[in-house]
């Protein structure tokens, strides 16, 4: 039996890097703050167990993938909406939409060390959680710990169970299939870094002001837009006029706070008026990528829990 007692500084330490081994692993910021508890139940509920044949952190690990595999094992992937289907061919609404389960959804800033956060900034890249989603689960959690989190195949061995060698051909086989696999996602995300704050500020006026023409001037000619959890997305000018037009009812007299997501990417969160009018409430969080100083693509996750776990406020005034 176990007579050490349990650190739990060093549980509640872990706890941003847990987070983002499991969002990683699961695409889902929900998910992964659920499988979090989960992971720190087992921890407190086996402890007494622990052997200390490996270090506290590699036993915590090993829960943790563990329980993301169990959880993996009949979910089905989850995809940004660029990857799962061509752009619409016809502008209307958008209707029909997919549960949440079956989308990547965006994470705030998880904390933790910030040098060992700028070193792993882009694999928090929504591109990246989604050929991430490629993967087999098992291969997944292998190329997380190595190439994200610089592990040795030796301690990736002992996590989750296997041999050295096993890790090494897992570890290349999910190398092999990230640099073959072909996502627009990942296209569309390697055009340029950052959308500078110029850019922004002038998506913001263009939006809240809801001038059209000068909203779709800002788009590269080949830009985009999707909106998860409808499967739903335009490509082209001339259907996003047409799109926002459509929707102008909806969006006109919308605001914009600024807010980090991802590793610290720039985004926007979308408040829309209320039903009642006298205050806006959470609709969208807009993500821009770049391309030539014009705006390529626009992914607008509309998902209100999101405003919560970002710490953003519930209503805004008008």
């Amino acid at each position: 039996m176990n007579g050490t007692p349990l650190d739990l500084q060093l549980l509640e330490k872990m706890k941003p890097e847990l987070t983002a081994f499991c969002y990683r692993m699961l695409g889902s910021i929900d998910d992964a703050d659920d499988a979090v508890q989960e992971i720190f139940i087992r921890v407190w509920q086996s402890w007494s167990s622990f052997r200390q044949d490996s270090s506290p952190k590699t036993w915590i690990y090993r829960i943790a993938s563990n329980l993301c595999l169990d959880k993996l094992r009949q979910a089905k992937r989850r995809v940004l909406p660029i990857d799962l289907s061509e752009p619409a061919s016809s502008i209307v609404e958008p209707r029909e939409t997919l549960p949440d389960s079956a989308w990547i959804w965006l994470a705030p800033d998880l904390g933790g060390d910030p040098e060992e956060a700028l070193i792993r900034k882009d694999t928090l890249q929504l591109c990246f959680i989604a050929l991430l989603q490629t993967l087999p689960p098992r291969q997944r959690a292998v190329l997380i710990l190595k190439d994200v989190f610089d592990w040795s195949s030796k301690q990736i061995a002992e996590t989750l169970g296997m041999s050295a060698a096993a890790v090494n051909s897992a570890l290349q086989r999910a190398r092999e299939t990230m640099n073959r696999t072909r996502l627009r996602s990942d296209e569309l995300s390697r055009m340029e870094g950052e959308p500078d704050a110029e850019l922004l500020s002038r998506y913001v006026d263009a939006f809240e002001q809801f001038d059209i023409d000068r909203l779709v001037a800002l788009f590269h000619e080949e830009g985009c837009m999707s909106m998860p959890p409808f499967p739903m997305w335009i490509r082209g000018r001339e259907d996003l006029a047409k799109f926002f037009s459509l929707t102008r009812w909806h969006c006109e007299g919308s605001r914009f706070i600024p807010v980090k997501v991802n590793g610290g990417y720039p985004a926007l969160a979308q408040y829309m008026p209320s039903r009642e009018g006298d205050h806006l409430v959470p609709w969208g969080i807009h993500v821009l990528e770049t391309k030539e100083d014009h705006i390529l693509h626009v992914q607008n996750f509309i998902n209100t829990k999101l405003f919560l776990r970002l710490g953003l406020p519930e209503q805004i005034d008008r």
